[in-house]
């Protein structure tokens, strides 16, 4: 079972997932990664997660406030031989609690159509597809998503 270390956007083992986690991304987006790459920078979060198999790093998400009662989810990534494990569930389990913890009702998150997997675990975890808010507007290959947060649905596993 993967363990949690809750960080933020200083700590080497979330910046070495975050590369991975575009160069992945620039592969599955092609020529659209710059536009979204403008997005996705990590400076300045406080709030990020590295889930850690075997004392290894293995996954990682990150939260920002998106609105007064909205957290964003940002940046989430599972090592390709770490997956399948219920890593990113997990990840996002403890990132909604926390966003939870921080006074936040709700979160939202953007991907890409191009991550199957992706849009699947979000689906699995309650999330709803929304349209697409803000720099996503128009953008047909986002995919964005709600969910809202209750005392309940932050529970530990």
């Amino acid at each position: 079972m993967a363990t949690l270390t809750r960080t933020d956007s200083t700590d080497n083992h979330f910046a070495e997932l975050v590369k991975k986690l575009d160069e992945d991304l620039a592969i599955r987006d092609g020529d659209d990664h710059l536009f979204y790459a403008q997005f996705n920078k990590t400076y300045m979060i406080r709030h990020a997660i590295v889930a850690y198999e075997n004392g290894e790093p293995a996954g990682c998400g990150a939260i920002k406030p998106f609105d007064e009662s909205g957290a964003e989810v940002k940046r989430m990534y599972t090592r390709p031989e770490f997956r399948k494990k219920g890593i990113a569930t997990t990840v996002l389990a403890e990132l909604e609690r926390w966003a939870f913890e921080l006074g936040f009702k709700r979160c939202v998150l953007e991907t890409g159509r191009n991550q199957p997997e992706a849009i699947a675990m979000y689906l699995q975890n309650g999330y709803s597809i929304i349209p697409n808010y803000g720099q996503y507007a128009g953008i047909e290959n986002s995919v964005c998503f709600e969910k809202y947060l209750t005392e309940n649905a932050t529970r530990e596993f």
